[in-house]
């Protein structure tokens, strides 16, 4: 999976097309990110030690990541992520649509 916590991605489909927001979480075993303010659920929270009030709270449910895509620094429209390594043998993430490092 070429997508990583903390990356600016843009929703490419369901209800929340269009979305841009940051990675939270990557769940690489089950191909998931979870984005910051995309596909928000309602659940029914139990009060317990952590959180001492209950009720029902807004969370954020994992997309596939084939749904989003790495916002380009340069241009800031949605581009695929690939590999190059440098003189040093460090493997980088660049930028497909502009070449710039990610």
């Amino acid at each position: 999976m070429k997508i990583r916590k903390d990356d600016k991605v843009q929703v490419l489909s369901g209800k929340d097309r269009g979305h841009v927001g940051v990675v939270l979480k990557a769940l690489p075993a089950e191909n998931k990110v979870i984005v910051d303010g995309a596909n928000i659920a309602k659940r029914h929270q139990k009060p317990t030690n952590a959180t001492m009030q209950g009720g029902i709270i807004d969370k954020a449910m994992p997309l596939d990541a084939s749904n989003v895509a790495v916002v380009s620094p340069k241009d800031g429209k949605p581009t695929r992520v690939g590999y190059r390594f440098t003189e040093a043998g460090e493997k980088v993430r660049i930028c497909k649509r502009t070449g710039v490092d990610l």
